[in-house]
């Protein structure tokens, strides 16, 4: 990212406004990306806020994360609301753009269960608006009359808004909390199942109910609707792996602060593969083929909740 005279942020640069501004990056982006569920126009967001940054009148700033917060709601929200647009013309499922994690955001449960696949699927269901309130209010924190002013609404209209946007996700968000070694134990049943290509371990692991969506964009070839039920799912697996041609292999590792799968077809990657764990089983798989969505899993992103 660069400033308003074209040098790198971070390039020995000391300005009051650079460091301000650097200090609370880490924030801006997770703000940006919990609301939007993609890294490249989380950046995009990040380098329009700084431009506003540069230009405000940083003398009359009285709080300056809570004026860089704004800024980054209002310009998520406008993106979000071309990017709506933009989805409905998505070829197959729709996938939040997978994210490479650093331990500590595993070992943060909050942070964790707000980035998993499933939370960020839910989150899609909602209006712009209540996605960017329930964001600020639920995942971050953030007091109503802040998150006021960086949707342009009452106070009053925002915990109505916080109130029907809690109530939405409660309905469809996972039923129980599930510890990172519970899925990680899960993530290497399901692995082993796949990797010997035994029919009955993979029923086994996989709930009856279980979903499986795959996102290739258009791009590359993915189901175009979700696979609902753990016979076809394995079916899929099984008639799946077959018709490769090539090795395929996996390793683990850790996607938005949960255990996932990279996969890997002749040594090339070929995707990222997350899991919803419920009742020690598998209730959702989220396959992202996507190469547009796959540039952010091989460096760690370092996130935050905090200021």
């Amino acid at each position: 990212m660069k400033d308003d005279r074209g040098r790198e942020l971070g390039d020995d640069v000391t300005d009051p406004a650079t460091e301000a501004f650097l200090a609370h990056r880490n924030l801006l982006f997770t703000v940006a990306y919990e609301v939007l569920g993609s890294a490249a126009d989380a950046e995009d967001v990040l380098q329009e806020t700084w431009l506003q940054w540069v230009k405000a009148d940083r003398g009359q700033v009285r709080d300056q994360r809570a004026f860089l917060v704004r800024i980054t709601t209002r310009q998520a929200l406008n993106r979000l609301r071309t990017m709506k647009r933009r989805r409905e013309a998505y070829v197959g499922p729709w996938l939040p753009e997978p994210l490479l994690t650093a331990p500590d955001v595993a070992e943060d449960v909050e942070l964790a269960e707000s980035m998993s696949m499933a939370l960020m699927l839910v989150l899609e269901t909602l209006s712009p608006t209540e996605r960017a309130v329930f964001v600020l209010r639920e995942v971050f924190d953030i007091g109503y009359d802040e998150i006021a002013a960086a949707v342009d609404k009452s106070p009053a209209a925002v915990r109505q808004i916080a109130h029907r946007a809690r109530r939405h996700v409660a309905a469809r968000r996972p039923r129980q909390a599930v510890s990172s070694n519970e899925s990680q134990a899960v993530l290497m049943s399901f692995r082993c199942a796949v990797e010997t290509g035994d029919p009955q371990a993979l029923l086994d692991v996989l709930a009856p109910e279980v979903v499986l969506m795959s996102d290739g964009g258009g791009i590359r070839h993915a189901a175009l609707r979700p696979v609902t039920g753990a016979e076809r799912v394995a079916r899929m697996f099984a008639g799946g792996i077959s018709k490769v041609e090539g090795t395929i292999t996996t390793e683990t590792t850790v996607i938005n602060g949960n255990p996932a799968l990279l996969v890997r077809l002749d040594g090339e990657l070929d995707g990222v593969m997350a899991i919803r764990v419920e009742n020690a089983r598998v209730t959702g798989l989220y396959y992202v083929r996507n190469p547009e969505k796959l540039s952010h899993v091989t460096s760690a992103i370092p996130l935050t909740l905090r200021h």
